[in-house]
């Protein structure tokens, strides 16, 4: 049988705290204690759908194994202790959907899980369109409703848009942004991408001075949430 979760984490007191948050939650569970008896796990039939990743693991560096996770079709939720921005722009390059950092609040990191398990059971249907907490955008006709009503957009802010409903509820680095909407010659073009965020939340928050539908994850990206109840 098919675990949804499975925990790599070789501190035990952790793994009891995410068994105990997964057990509420509903939500099955294997767990593996180091990289190697993480990836025998995934490699047998059927595999977890999420890998709640730690760094910090005995036998090899955590981030070392997130390209064959996701390369075998995991979603990766990095657990780490680690303030690195650099360690978590590179975890998400390397094909990590989010991460936490350690300590962590266990109804947040739930949120993140059933965020994640929603994506791999329900891919999106079609490339016409995508839709966000409250919204949908159509790449067709360009057209943005938010709340049942009409959205306009420049051509820039609906690109914008459309790269962060395309990763619902995953972070979006700056760079992939920037790459992404405004090519590769403005990956370091960082008060590009500012402005246009701060020009979206003006036309889509309710209250654009805190936003809760497009997020800032500090050094690192944003992402789009697919439910304002939780920032997910």
């Amino acid at each position: 049988m098919r675990s949804d979760v499975l925990i790599i984490d070789d501190e035990p007191a952790i793994r009891r705290l995410l068994i105990g948050a997964l057990d509420r939650g509903g939500i099955s569970h294997a767990e593996a204690a180091s990289a190697g008896e993480a990836l025998r796990i995934v490699k047998a039939q059927p595999a977890p759908l999420v890998a709640l990743l730690d760094l910090g693991l005995p036998d090899r560096d955590g981030i070392e194994i997130v390209p064959q996770l996701a390369a075998l079709g995991l979603a990766v939720i990095v657990l780490t202790a680690r303030d690195a921005t650099e360690e978590k722009v590179a975890a998400l390059d390397l094909g990590a959907d989010d991460f936490v950092t350690k300590p962590f609040d266990s109804e947040e990191l739930l949120a993140r899980i059933r965020s994640a398990l929603r994506r791999k059971a329900g891919p999106l249907a079609d490339n016409a369109s995508r839709e966000f907490a409250d919204g949908r955008i159509d790449r067709e006709t360009h057209a943005v409703t938010l709340r049942g009503e009409k959205v306009e957009l420049t051509p820039r802010e609906f690109n914008l848009l459309w790269a962060l409903a395309d990763h619902p509820g995953r972070i979006v680095t700056h760079q992939s942004l920037l790459e992404t909407v405004w090519g590769p010659a403005h990956r370091q073009d960082l008060d590009y991408l500012r402005v246009a965020i701060r020009s979206l939340r003006r036309k889509m928050e309710q209250d654009p001075s805190n936003p809760r539908l497009i997020v800032n994850e500090p050094g690192v990206g944003y992402r789009i949430a697919v439910n304002l109840g939780l920032r997910v």
